[in-house]
């Protein structure tokens, strides 16, 4: 997001994540002013992106979530299974049985402040992991199954390669 006066919402990804951004500006295409589009980035690397117009109605969000200029976790965050979702399919990664939410962009406060978040909200025990010098979430083997079958609804078949195999078709 960006502000002057007021916010805007710019979604890009690359172009193997098309997928997403389409569904993306499903969700935000009243506003925008143009389709999503793909552009050559630095290096070999094509992005695919749309932004949103300055809009009054964003700049509540950009208040809430970017102190400085700077991308923050609001301490009352209320997730949903479906942001939880996004979440994942925009930051998720996995190992075999393991589950990551690539959170290393936030300080370690702000991350242990999601930790208790996705229990509270969700129930879900997860903990932080350090990826070579910083800290991302990984979700506990026991919660695994629960937060598979909280995202797996909105999760993209595109995108259903990052929950793990094995655990997928458990019950709780």
């Amino acid at each position: 997001m960006r502000k002057k006066k007021n916010a805007l919402l710019e979604i890009n990804h690359c172009l193997a994540q098309k997928s997403l951004v389409d569904w993306k500006f499903s969700k935000f295409k009243e506003l925008v002013r143009t389709l999503p589009k793909s552009r050559k980035g630095n290096g070999k690397r094509i992005a695919y992106r749309f932004v949103t117009r300055s809009l009054p109605e964003l700049t509540p969000f950009y208040d809430k979530f970017f102190a400085s200029k700077k991308k923050r976790i609001p301490i009352d965050l209320d997730l949903t299974p479906l942001a939880l979702a996004i979440w994942f399919m925009d930051d998720g990664s996995k190992t075999y049985s393991s589950v990551y939410l690539n959170t290393q962009q936030f300080s370690k406060d702000e991350q242990l402040n999601l930790i208790y978040a996705l229990k509270k909200q969700f129930g879900i025990d997860s903990t932080l992991n350090k990826d070579k010098t910083y800290f991302r979430i990984r979700i506990k083997t026991r919660s695994i199954v629960e937060f598979i079958n909280l995202v797996e609804p909105f999760v993209l078949e595109e995108f259903k390669y990052k929950l793990p195999k094995q655990t997928s078709v458990m019950t709780p």
